[in-house]
């Protein structure tokens, strides 16, 4: 594994389990908050890389545990993957300049206002069309015409 990619920020703990400072993707997963399963995916895309054992078993350090919450907290603000990876190698930058992190951050900003009007206006519609239906036992109505309604 490239030491240089996974360095660790100052202030970030290096957690230790094991002899070698190793634990299981499940530990890792205890530890970080992000299922095996993801674990398994952001690693097939690069955001992570895993050390095998003879077995072929996963090993993850306490730095991998620190990639892994960042990555979570990235995403819990919902950040694309690539703005992800685009994080992460900011965050290893220690002489990236503040600047480019708010720039980031101020275009998540955007495009997430951007979404919440496009589904502001996609639930004021179906409330529209809701409204507009008598929710009878007739089978009439203006959801489906307007669902079933070519453009």
């Amino acid at each position: 594994m490239d030491t240089a990619s996974h360095t660790v920020p100052a202030g970030v703990s290096r957690m230790r389990l094991g002899p070698q400072g190793e634990m299981t993707i499940g530990e890792a997963s205890a530890r970080s908050g992000v299922s095996a399963k993801m674990i398994r995916h952001y690693e097939s895309i690069g955001l992570i890389e895993a050390e095998r054992r003879a077995n072929g078993y996963r090993t993850y350090t306490g730095q991998d545990v620190a990639v892994l919450r960042f990555i979570r907290h990235a995403r819990e603000l919902a950040f694309p993957l690539e703005d992800v990876r685009r994080l992460l190698e900011l965050w290893r930058d220690r002489s990236r300049t503040a600047g480019d992190v708010k720039r980031m951050a101020l275009a998540h900003v955007e495009a997430l206002e951007a979404k919440s009007a496009a589904l502001a206006a996609m639930a004021a519609s179906l409330r529209h069309l809701a409204q507009c239906c008598a929710g009878d036992d007739r089978p009439d109505c203006p959801i489906i015409a307007e669902l079933e309604r070519q453009d």
